[in-house]
């Protein structure tokens, strides 16, 4: 019997044979003799041309083709209402006799199909160009025994959820751990298989469960238990006496199978989870979301987010793109577009190069990266033969296409396998849902090899697998999954944990691959596989290392402080040059409860094997299409270094302004739990049953609280004589809290001040107007809300502030250019912009100004000012919401960006990174005299 496969390439060529046909008389039986052909059936054998029938009416009439029993087929030409060919056909059906009855009827024009199963009633119309994906409604006619078919859905996040039930079904009844892990793999594995032509034909283990399984789940597991040990065992080894319908399943290999579980026990519910599942269809779900689909199965809290974290193919292309494929890629091309008689061979070189490359993710997950490598490396090497074919003299003989291949490629259909493919998971489940989704994408790129060239090509039983080791990354020897030497790229999504919700173990680990001693820094996660990553590639044996390295990673390692702490590593100790990068986007996934993390890409390449020209992909709004710049160097910043004496420079946290600037400051640290801060309900509320203590309750303002016009109060007790406190019990109360709570700290500074409950931690009570900027504001605000607050306010430690600042230090603040430094030098809070006072008030240049510069600076600043004033309802937050900032106001900030931006130069800047490069050129100028000094010694000579 012919394999679906290969009848599916057979419907696709008759397709494209008879896609001019249209006469009826004409070439009715040629089509008929060839479509019977597609399932290696001769027609003559089973159905007759031109049967003569006497109709109800004792008409005389004839069916076209006719197959007693089995099929009745009416042919029109082409174009012809297929209606009247249906009132036809019913005729001559009423008028055979019950034993000639046919159970299918096809109506055709040549180029349109309409099939009806006269048992179940069910009709399907297609084309003649969608035949080969409808073949198997034609299964009747190589004798397989055809139950009601279904049009199943794509397999989808609802199925994800049912194998998610079947999960937590098992593992509460006692059928947990590796056992649990292995079993849903294998299921897993059988679900695509039973729908993409693994298992022929199609639905057999749907078939299997239904037919052969009670009800009530009883026998179920046996049954999977002994379709496992059927999958693991070679035809001719099996009994003899092995079940009729058990016998029909392959064999697979590839370890999947390999070794006994315990058999699982199913109860009704069970069982028809399994079958629902089944009833998925499987072929049309992309291995590359079919790891992180699954990997949910087993965390009921992540399932609850159904795969919220697995990767976007286009966003694995952003990887994987600037990485290796557009240079592999653009090098087919230069060979296609060869005219001369070295064309095929130089093709043919190229593919067997790409048989030889190697590819690496130490932190594969359920294999994304790889998966999704492995598609793109396969549809290259099926171009790159295509074109290898379709040019210069045909080979001798009356060769088919296939036979044609197999010579050009050296008698091998495919020289692209599962086995280049290297990844590390410190997993077991995600690490064996990474092979088997590898295997998957194998199958169908082998599919699309045979549809592509009429030649059936199949990788089953299983010979090679993808070698996936199950570690942790950051402490196994990468040589030992993959020598160095032998790996041609590194890539993939580590995770992305910050320094503050590291674990003490991942903390410990980032500090011991980052080397920074003292504090250990504070790195994302994500660094320690950057640094591993240069390590592993700079371990090779001899000669200069070339293998480039590209990883996701949260934009937070391109500004703020950790700047300065990754990239002198990346850049001095390993020796790695920034190849491409894409600036901060929106990393989005495609399942319900979607993640949004703000993340950057970073291609590495050694020194040594640089590229002339990096390419930089920029964001004009974090979740759109990226516009691809190129440049002589990139700096840790992600923007051109062209400008630059040192692209490696990185901004450093400054204890003290460098730009000869006034001191800014954190307001206030009460360190309290709590006690002495009130919202105004639990204010008005305190002082009602404690009337002395009204005096002493100050605004307290932070940073959300003063942009939203919010109000919140804060006890100062600093002058409240003791006679009075006593009269208080409930603030007393508040003081003896703080003081125990102080008590208990780990902090040595918070212990010492545990008796005294009316101070704080950090005290910062103006005496003065004073300027103030928020620690945080939110990414969407084009400018960070800015202004000035009066005493008896009091600032808290989320706003930074300075007393004595004039109108004109509040232009230059609030301007575009000081902005741009902000949200590229200075870190974030999850997305948030983060003023820190030593990363970005510290650093910034600061423009020189004359007199007459400064006073059109600050008529400008009060402008802005004046306009925020003519909405005296409105708080800072909607004044600066970007979707209803009011005209006025956004056209009095636009007139001092301009002018602020001609303090630095004549020529307008074009964008916000024009804005960036030119001061960061200013930095550089700025800290060479710092730099450029000796240091002194620590010892007295």
């Amino acid at each position: 019997m012919l394999s679906t496969n290969e009848i599916v390439i057979r419907a696709k060529q008759f397709a494209e044979d008879w896609a001019s046909a249209h006469y009826e008389k004409g070439e009715t039986q040629t089509f008929y003799n060839e479509f019977f052909e597609i399932f290696g059936v001769k027609r003559r054998q089973v159905a007759r041309y031109e049967e003569h029938v006497k109709k109800l009416d004792n008409k005389a009439g004839f069916i076209d083709l006719f197959w007693p029993g089995i099929l009745l087929v009416e042919q029109k030409s082409a174009g012809r209402d297929l209606r009247a060919a249906e009132v036809q056909a019913g005729e001559y059906f009423d008028a055979l006799k019950d034993s000639e009855k046919p159970r299918w009827q096809l109506l055709s024009d040549f180029q349109t199909f309409e099939l009806l199963d006269r048992e179940t009633r069910q009709h399907w119309s297609f084309t003649l160009r969608e035949l080969p994906e409808k073949i198997e409604r034609f299964n009747f006619i190589r004798g397989v025994t055809t139950r009601k078919f279904v049009d199943q859905d794509p397999a989808n996040v609802e199925a994800s959820e049912i194998m998610g039930a079947l999960h937590d079904e098992l593992k509460a009844s006692g059928y947990g751990g590796h056992d649990l892990e292995r079993y849903l793999v294998r299921l897993l594995f059988v679900l695509f298989a039973d729908d993409t032509g693994i298992f022929e034909p199609r639905d057999i283990f749907l078939d299997l469960l239904e037919s052969r399984t009670r009800e009530d789940g009883s026998d179920t597991g046996p049954w999977l238990h002994q379709l496992f040990e059927v999958l693991d065992t070679p035809e001719e080894e099996r009994q003899s006496n092995l079940d009729g319908d058990l016998v029909q399943f392959p064999y697979v290999n590839g370890d999947l199978f390999k070794g006994g579980l315990r058999t699982a026990s199913f109860g009704s519910a069970m069982r028809q989870q399994l079958i629902e599942a089944t009833k998925f269809n499987w072929s049309k779900v992309s291995p590359a979301i079919f790891g992180s689909l699954f990997q949910s199965v087993m965390n009921a809290k992540e399932r609850r987010q159904s795969g919220a974290h697995y990767t976007t193919e286009t966003n694995i292309m952003k990887v994987i793109g600037p990485l290796f494929l557009d240079e592999l890629r653009a090098e087919f091309e230069r060979l296609k577009a060869r005219k001369d008689g070295r064309r095929r061979g130089e093709l043919e070189a190229f593919r067997r190069r790409l048989g030889t490359l190697t590819f690496f993710d130490p932190a594969c997950g359920c294999g994304n990266f790889l998966v999704i490598a492995y598609r793109e490396l396969r549809q290259l090497e099926l171009d790159v033969v295509a074109a290898a074919l379709d040019y210069g003299p045909k080979l001798a003989g009356d060769e088919s296409r296939g036979e044609t291949l197999m010579r050009a490629g050296g008698g091998q259909l495919s020289v692209v396998d599962v086995d280049q493919f290297f990844g590390i998971e410190i997993g077991e489940f995600p690490a064996r849902i990474a092979e088997v989704a590898m295997w998957m994408m194998d199958h169908i790129m082998n599919n699309r090899l045979s549809l592509r060239f009429n030649q059936s090509f199949a990788r089953i039983p299983l010979r090679k697998s993808a070698h996936i080791s199950c570690a942790d990354a950051l402490e196994i020897d990468w040589n030992k999954v993959l020598p160095a030497d032998q790996c041609s790229y590194v890539f993939g999504n580590p995770p992305f944990s910050g320094a503050k919700y590291q674990s003490e173990l991942q903390r410990q680990q980032v500090r011991t691959i980052a080397r920074l001693g003292g504090s250990g820094g504070t790195l994302d996660f994500v660094a320690a596989w950057f640094i591993k990553a240069g390590e592993y590639i700079r371990s090779t044996g001899s000669g200069a290392p070339r293998t480039p390295i590209a990883f996701v990673a949260t934009n937070s390692i391109t500004q703020g402080e950790q700047v300065a702490q990754l990239w002198p590593i990346v850049f001095d100790r390993l020796r790695f040059e920034i190849a491409f990068a894409h600036r901060t986007f929106v990393w989005t996934s495609e399942a319900r409860g979607k993640a949004h993390v703000h993340v950057v890409i970073l291609g590495l390449t050694p020194a040594e094997v640089e590229p002339e020209n990096k390419r930089l992909f920029s964001y004009d709004a974090v979740d759109g299409d990226p516009t691809e710049s190129t440049h002589r160097g990139l700096t840790a910043y992600l923007f051109d270094a062209g400008g630059l004496g040192n692209r490696h420079l990185v901004v450093e946290e400054a204890s003290k302004p460098i730009n000869n600037r006034p001191r800014l400051v954190s307001g206030t640290q009460p360190i309290d739990d709590g006690n002495l801060i009130f919202t105004e309900e639990e204010k008005v509320s305190f002082v009602a049953a404690e009337p002395s203590s009204a005096p002493f309750f100050r605004p307290y303002a932070a940073g959300k609280d003063w942009i939203n016009g919010d109000r919140r109060w804060l006890l100062h007790l600093w002058d409240c004589p003791p006679a009075l406190l006593r009269t208080m019990p409930l603030v007393v109360d508040r003081l003896r809290a703080v003081s125990t709570f102080r008590a208990k700290s780990d902090r040595v500074q918070t212990k010492a001040i545990a008796n005294l409950p009316t101070r704080y931690n950090v005290e910062v009570v103006p005496t003065e107007a004073f300027l103030v900027i928020p620690e945080s504001s939110s990414e969407r605000r084009d400018y960070a809300p800015i202004g000035w607050l009066q005493p008896p306010t009091i600032p808290s430690n989320l706003l930074r502030l300075q007393t004595g600042a004039r109108v004109v230090d509040f232009g230059v603040l609030t301007s575009s250019m000081h902005m741009a430094w902000l949200r590229n030098i200075g870190g974030r809070i999850k997305s948030d912009y983060r003023y820190s006072i030593g990363l970005v008030y510290n650093t910034f240049p600061w423009p020189q100004m004359t007199l007459a510069q400064e006073q059109a600076i600050s008529d400008l600043a009060q402008a802005v000012l004046d306009a925020r004033a003519s909405f005296p309802t409105s708080t800072l937050g909607e004044l600066y919401d970007p979707n209803v900032m009011p005209p006025t106001l956004r056209m009095a900030h636009r007139a001092l960006d301009l002018a602020v931006d001609r303090l630095y130069r004549r020529v307008p800047f074009g964008s916000e990174r024009e804005r960036v490069e030119h001061l960061f050129g200013l930095y550089e100028r700025m800290v060479a005299p710092l730099t450029a000094a000796p240091k002194r010694s620590a010892r007295r000579r």
